[in-house]
């Protein structure tokens, strides 16, 4: 047996999936003629309560695209330091739309209370301008971390005192949303844009959407296409985004539960130091002793398990629609194998 629990961008489109795809009707998307394009496009921003979407080939896109449409040469983005923005998004901000970070340590990637208002910098020559505040939801570096509706309302209204956009980096959102209980649309209502994967936990093969007003999405199309993301017969792909948002989006619970079981063995184990909390389908954790987690993978990958560094003695284990419970047993099975061999210090 061979798990994948490297990213839940592993995910592949299930049969019913491949279905829908095969027999969708396409058009070219870059002259909005594209039937499925449009439906999923239509269907998402119901969903959110949003006037418009815009379908894209990656989150990075409708991340950057947001930062373009809300900002200014010279302006600046107020994120968490360990947003995705940041930290996975090849600094691109910089070189698209010519602002700068104005990083805050929050709490498991979350943003506190009183940390934007304290951000915001006064109006001088000298000082970039605030334009922009950017919250992750999960958020991938903090574990999965949830906001919750209340809390993230908090900080929006911290923003919208001295006049800033918002923007929800929500690539994991559903992952959020089925714990919570709360709606896309009480999301929507929140931020000026929203930002959604369907290649993760949904399981589609590719692609994000980005929702926001009609003004804001027709500029984000015109820059979608200056950045090279114009596609034409895109409705294969929107059809998979289409079936996931209608299919997959209550067994992201399985995931969630998933993780969470792989979190209650880890703390046992003689070589984990310590499990972060884990809410939702990331699971991450810290090696002890003088254990690498280069190491620690390659002793892990023999025994058919893949997962992801996330620091010099850190893991991540995320699950996906491509993991079952039989396999969640395999993975605890030979964790407690793995604990002869590698629970005494690497090296001298």
């Amino acid at each position: 047996m061979t798990v994948n629990l490297i990213s839940d961008t592993a995910t592949q489109p299930t049969p019913a999936m491949l279905e829908a795809m095969f027999s969708a009707p396409v058009g070219d998307d870059v002259f909005r003629q594209d039937p499925t394009v449009n439906e999923l496009e239509a269907f998402a921003a119901k969903l959110f309560g949003m006037p418009a979407a815009l379908f894209c080939p990656s989150g990075t896109m409708t991340n950057q695209l947001a930062i373009k449409c809300h900002t200014r040469a010279l302006d600046e983005v107020i994120c968490e330091e360990n947003s995705h923005i940041y930290q996975y998004e090849g600094g691109v901000y910089s070189l698209l739309s010519n602002v700068s970070i104005s990083l805050l340590r929050g709490e498991r990637g979350k943003v506190l209370p009183g940390q934007v208002a304290a951000a915001v910098k006064p109006r001088y020559d000298w000082l970039p301008r605030t334009r922009l505040l950017v919250l992750e939801n999960t958020c991938n570096k903090g574990g999965g971390s949830i906001y919750t509706l209340d809390e993230a309302s908090q900080l929006v209204s911290e923003a919208r005192e001295f006049g800033l956009a918002v923007h929800l980096d929500g690539a994991r959102l559903f992952n959020a949303l089925v714990e919570t209980g709360e709606s896309p649309a009480a999301w929507g209502s929140l931020f000026d844009t929203v930002s959604i994967c369907l290649s993760k936990g949904l399981g589609a093969p590719v692609g994000s959407l980005l929702l926001g007003s009609e003004e804001l999405i027709a500029e984000a199309r015109r820059y979608r296409k200056v950045f090279g993301g114009g596609m034409r017969q895109a409705g294969y792909l929107a059809a998979a985004g289409i079936f996931a948002l209608q299919h997959h989006v209550d067994r992201l619970r399985d995931d969630n539960a998933r993780a969470r079981r792989l979190a209650t063995v880890l703390p046992d184990l003689p070589y984990v130091a310590s499990v972060a909390k884990t809410e939702t389908n990331i699971c991450i954790f810290h090696l002890a002793g003088e254990l690498t987690a280069a190491d620690f993978l390659t002793e892990l990958r023999a025994e058919g398990i893949e997962a992801t560094p996330f620091g010099p003695q850190t893991v991540r284990f995320t699950t996906h629609l491509g993991v079952d419970d039989a396999q969640i047993e395999f993975v605890i099975d030979r964790l407690h194998h793995l604990t002869p061999r590698v629970s005494q210090p690497v090296r001298g």
